[in-house]
């Protein structure tokens, strides 16, 4: 049933919104500093690509202060705009019944969209 609901996510817009994640990594990857954000918009590109089957966990390696920083800094840039974007989202499928399933994904998405150093998509 997650590979349905994969195919049908990427038909209607998963595929696009995994394409700009992966435009912002690269973005991000020109500069040296901006590496470790542009592997977070990479790990957003393939969870939006796919979230399906999957659930959003602690990432063990996001413990210590120097994710917790990059966390705070990744929601004060772009963090609080992606969860807007995807409680938006879930609100306006979240409208028809079959849409329902759809609102559910973006709002797994909401807390691996605001800090994406302390969660993971597995």
């Amino acid at each position: 049933m997650s590979t349905f609901g994969n195919i049908l996510w990427i038909i209607c817009g998963g595929a696009i919104s995994a394409l700009l994640y992966a435009l912002g990594g690269l973005l991000c990857c020109l500069t040296i500093i901006g590496i470790p954000f542009g592997m977070q918009a990479f790990k957003l590109a393939g969870a939006t690509l796919a979230p399906f089957g999957k659930t959003v966990v602690p990432n063990r390696t996001g413990e210590g202060m120097l994710p917790l920083f990059f966390d705070v800094l990744w929601l004060l840039t772009a963090g609080w705009a992606l969860a807007v974007a995807h409680l938006t989202h879930a609100a306006a499928l979240a409208v028809t019944i079959i849409g329902i399933p759809f609102a559910v994904q973006h709002l797994k998405l909401i807390p691996l969209s605001l800090m994406p150093f302390r969660y993971d998509l597995r």
